[in-house]
């Protein structure tokens, strides 16, 4: 296990394979803030997932979070401080989430996302770029960032392909959440078991995952990160331009000292 307190890796056998190969565990560790991320953690997370990509024996990589949540995105104390002048910071933030939605992405070998509570905003769309999605009735999952000031631009982009125009809109405009059932039903979730099997499921699962034949699975994700890779390209894009603007207006700093200071929306 390598531990850099905010992100863990515990390497996982295969035994049954018989060749030494594994599946990485990857946990984000901050439960008191509900694993929500600042750059530093996304830092270390993306090194993380570009050691286990670069690991011929890693062979499937399983998200998770510590504690009662999954992510539930952005630390809004760090954001809430970015100068409304300060177009370089808001352009750097989103393309921070652009380098770590790549590094996922980048992952010839499955990725599984054990969803074990809220799974909110860019944690959220984290766990929509697992290939798999295993979570449980009482999760907690959706695109909220709107009722903090932050239009959801790279979410609409993450939404589109498994909840279509509809739901997508839907989502990143009332910025409700779903529960497990309902999440299951819309495509968000693969599969739902009681909430203390999540993850040694998602492990189970990986781990059978690991023993497929890796040249095919590589090329087979290969060609679905083609199908949408330039839709991510112009989605950080047009998020960078229109974060640009919404923060110049000062608008999301007040809604998201407002949610600090609990009065919520």
């Amino acid at each position: 296990m390598t531990d850099d307190s905010t992100v863990l890796v515990t390497r996982h056998p295969v035994p049954a394979d018989g060749e030494g190969i594994h599946v990485a565990e990857v946990t984000l560790n901050r439960p008191d803030k509900l694993n929500a991320w600042t750059a530093a953690m996304r830092d270390r997370l993306v090194a993380a997932l570009d050691e286990a990509g670069a690991d011929p024996q890693c062979r499937a990589v399983v998200l998770t979070g510590a504690g009662r949540a999954f992510c539930a995105g952005q630390d809004l104390a760090e954001t809430a401080a970015i100068d409304p002048d300060d177009h370089a910071a808001a352009e750097a933030w989103i393309d921070d989430f652009g380098r770590l939605f790549r590094a996922v992405r980048a992952l010839d070998k499955p990725v599984v996302a054990a969803v074990n509570g809220v799974a909110a905003g860019s944690g959220f769309q984290f766990a929509l770029l697992a290939d798999l999605r295993i979570g449980h009735e009482g999760v907690r999952m959706g695109q909220p960032e709107v009722l903090s000031g932050i239009p959801s631009i790279t979410g609409i982009w993450a939404m589109r392909g498994i909840l279509g125009r509809a739901k997508t809109a839907e989502f990143a405009l009332t910025g409700r959440l779903v529960d497990g059932t309902e999440a299951q039903r819309l495509g968000l979730l693969s599969r739902l078991v009681d909430q203390d099997r999540v993850k040694s499921e998602a492990l189970a699962e990986a781990a059978r995952l690991a023993e497929l034949p890796p040249g095919a699975v590589a090329l087979t994700k290969g060609r679905l990160r083609e199908l949408d890779d330039a839709g991510l390209d112009e989605a950080v894009e047009a998020a960078k331009e229109v974060h640009t603007a919404a923060y110049a207006t000062g608008e999301p700093q007040r809604e998201m000292a407002r949610f600090l200071a609990g009065r919520r929306r």
